[in-house]
């Protein structure tokens, strides 16, 4: 993942980007491109996966770049967050269920 976060901020530093991308609006950022990713089965289960893959990798990029600005490590902070989750959603609770912690 290293390789593909240090080609991301590359990307942006190469066109002078940076300057544009406090953490608000790359957090926007992301939601936005979430958007067009949700955009893409927006009329059914039909999708086009080139597209779809071209949407997630923009939601990608903009995590990698947010994470950066942050200066927070990706990987650190989705496995801290499996933990929690782990906690919250213990398999023999939520296994084949859908339900929200809360109601567990």
């Amino acid at each position: 993942m290293e390789d593909v976060k240090r080609a991301v901020v590359k990307f942006t530093k190469d066109r002078d980007w940076d300057q544009f991308h406090s953490p608000a609006n790359l957090a926007k950022s992301i939601s936005i491109e979430s958007a067009e990713l949700l955009e893409c089965f927006q009329w059914g289960d039909n999708y086009d996966k080139e597209k779809v893959c071209e949407e997630l990798a923009d939601v990608v990029n903009y995590a990698i770049l947010l994470a950066d600005k942050l200066d927070v490590n990706l990987e650190d902070i989705v496995m801290d967050k499996l933990k929690t989750n782990s906690k919250k959603y213990p398999v023999e609770k939520s296994k084949g269920t859908s339900k929200k912690y809360t109601e567990l």
